[in-house]
């Protein structure tokens, strides 16, 4: 049997803040066990024909004036509502600036405070993304979100800035698909923190329904 295959969306030419360089070996490395990772800038690799090869697509999109074109927004759409898993990191959350995909994804992009140390703490620890993982410390980005009221979601993991609490991952499902959203991912570091890992490791096993 061949092995699983993952498609890694993002941005090596154009990126305004996160590029896909090192990250792609990061995730490659990550995932090796359950999946074989292609990397691509190509948003045409979104389109119904193209993405259907793939057992997981994971958007760590940065470039917010290449827009999905219809097309595009059609086929990642059709392809997670068919059954599809689609693994949402940090900035691939900017892949949603029309509607139909920040329903898909749950959530928009609104602003984020400067960089620190944050205390990210497990908020749903019944889930199967969150099993074995503790409570854990990092240096990351807080992004700030608004939900899509409309999409009911579990959210996994949660952040303390200034004394509050704050969404810091979350699963959901579209159609007969699965989305998940994790909010660290700033740069190659983040990828690099050992819990961070296993939880990526996981979010990609649940959102793609993958063996192991």
């Amino acid at each position: 049997m061949s092995k699983r295959k993952a498609l890694l969306i993002g941005d090596y030419t154009y990126p305004e803040f996160h590029p896909l360089q090192g990250i792609d070996e990061e995730l490659s490395s990550i995932l090796q066990s359950l999946l074989t990772v292609q990397c691509s800038e190509n948003r045409k690799m979104l389109l119904k024909e193209n993405i259907a090869a793939f057992d997981l697509c994971i958007a760590y999109t940065d470039n917010r004036k290449d827009a999905l074109s219809p097309q595009q927004t059609s086929g990642l759409a059709s392809y997670v509502s068919g059954g599809g898993g689609l693994l949402v990191i940090h900035n691939g959350i900017t892949l949603g600036q029309n509607y139909e995909i920040a329903q898909l994804i749950g959530a928009r992009f609104k602003r984020h405070p400067a960089y620190a140390k944050l205390d990210f703490k497990v908020a749903s620890p019944e889930h199967p993304i969150m099993e074995g993982i503790a409570d854990f410390e990092m240096e990351e980005e807080p992004y700030r979100f608004e939900f899509d009221p409309f999409t009911p979601k579990t959210v996994l993991l949660e952040y303390v800035h200034d004394g509050e609490s704050w969404p810091a991952a979350w699963a959901q499902s579209y159609g007969l698909g699965r989305v998940v959203y994790m909010m660290p991912g700033h740069h190659q570091p983040s990828f690099q923190h050992e819990p961070y890992r296993q939880l990526l490791l996981q979010a990609a096993k649940w959102a793609g329904r993958l063996p192991g």
